[in-house]
């Protein structure tokens, strides 16, 4: 299966293509209240505004219809364009999509504008300037010494200012240098660790907060319109609700000139506040179900496809050339359109650099956690980082804002392990 949260967010993908087998037979009338009632079970679930390419579904399912010659096609039919069934396959009885799933692949995109270090000015480049040590690049990088960088700021015009900053963030592109940052950065996240801060609602002592991040691939950027795009791939054995955060980390390491050991820090048991970056960005490429399909082999090995007993391997592979046609025409389209209109991420991270607090002290050129930047439970903070935008780039922006931490009460009542993103 394959969909994109460019649907309707009235509604979930999984409650839409619920109703689609319903209505074409796939799904009897006498279970057709409750998809508990067919065992439904999907292998990856994203978080709000979060984009998905290939998924896994499994639950119980009418597959031979009267008058449905091809099963696919007719279900199809019942889905808006945006959600589309690729195909299906009979598994073992005992088969549950989210538990037989071995790992996922997510990749985030991001305008590589975000690289460039906080405005000379700002909160976050006062807090980077008070410090011993921090590069002279990002402290006075090119990009904001040029001679026009300041003519808006100067009217007094906040949107006006970030409308033109923005202008020239989108023609602006990062360097090989740069990439290789971004790189050793995120090197630090392969392996196995404690992802406890890079979550929400989760202490150092829970196991759940132990993954094992298997690959990670920070491919070169590409231009697409006006603008620059880094895309990172994330191949993981599970991910944790808002791992986001992870990406924020690695950006905000990066163009900051923070050490990538703080990374590691990050893993310790210290508690920390990690932003998220937008869910804009974010895509679940698709689940990988190793195990099952070896498991699979021998026994399929004196079968016939034909045979009632053959479970064929699970993948999207032979679908590979159509998924990539649908991301191209529903999410990396939509992805562009609506920073384009809305400027997303520069919103984002312009909000990061408003902030003057103590919360992000650990962005320094040590590397190290300091004790300001610690979040201490039960505690009140006297300038904590809303993740709020305050401010729009256009009086007409669409973008709807993203919770706070402080807003995330009925995201910690979840398992850890039915959200991700």
């Amino acid at each position: 299966m394959i969909y994109s949260q460019a649907a309707p967010l009235d509604n979930t993908v999984e409650n839409v293509l619920f109703k689609a087998l319903v209505r074409v037979g796939a799904v009897s009338q006498d279970n057709s209240d409750d998809p508990v009632k067919v065992n439904l079970a999907r292998a990856a679930r994203t978080d709000k505004g979060v984009h998905a390419a290939g998924n896994v579904v499994s639950m119980k399912l009418i597959t031979s219809i009267p008058g449905v010659p091809d099963w696919v096609a007719r279900v199809n039919e019942e889905l808006p364009p945006e959600i589309r069934v690729w195909s299906y396959v009979r598994v073992q009885n005992s088969f549950s999509a989210h538990t037989a799933c071995d790992s996922r692949k997510y990749t985030y995109f991001f305008p590589s504008y975000l690289s460039l270090p906080p405005k000379p000015g700002s909160g976050q480049y006062n807090k980077l300037a008070a410090q011993e040590g921090v590069s002279q690049d990002v402290l006075q990088h090119g990009f904001w010494q040029e001679g026009d960088a300041f003519i808006a700021s100067e009217a007094g015009d906040d949107v006006v200012a970030a409308q033109a900053d923005l202008k020239r963030k989108r023609a602006w592109r990062t360097s090989p240098a740069h990439m290789e940052r971004l790189r050793l950065v995120a090197n630090k996240f392969l392996g196995t660790h404690n992802f406890h801060n890079f979550t929400v609602g989760r202490d150092f002592g829970d196991r759940s907060c132990h993954r094992h991040m298997k690959q990670i691939e920070i491919a070169d950027p590409q231009v697409y319109g006006d603008t620059e795009w880094i895309s990172v791939l994330f191949h993981g054995q599970s991910f944790m609700l808002h791992q986001r955060k992870m990406m924020s980390a690695l950006v905000l390491c990066s163009r900051s000139g923070t050490p990538e050991s703080v990374i590691g820090e990050l893993y310790g048991p210290r508690n920390v506040l990690i932003p998220k970056m937008p869910s804009l960005g974010l895509l679940l490429e698709h689940p990988i179900f190793d195990a099952y399909n070896k498991h699979m082999e021998p026994i399929n090995a004196k079968l016939q496809p034909g045979d009632a007993e053959y479970r064929p391997p699970i993948g999207f592979a032979e679908h590979g050339e159509a998924m990539e046609s649908f991301k191209e025409n529903f999410i990396y389209a939509n992805m562009r359109e609506v920073e384009n209109r809305d400027g997303t991420f520069d919103m984002w991270i312009r909000n990061i650099d408003d902030y003057a607090g103590d919360d992000l002290l650990y962005l320094n050129p040590k590397g190290v956690v300091p004790q300001q930047a610690v979040v201490q439970k039960g505690k009140r903070r006297e300038d904590p980082l809303y993740e709020r935008p305050r401010r729009k780039l256009t009086q007409n922006s669409k973008t709807e804002p993203e919770e706070d931490e402080s807003d995330e009460e009925n995201t910690r009542k979840q398992k850890p392990s039915d959200l991700e993103g």
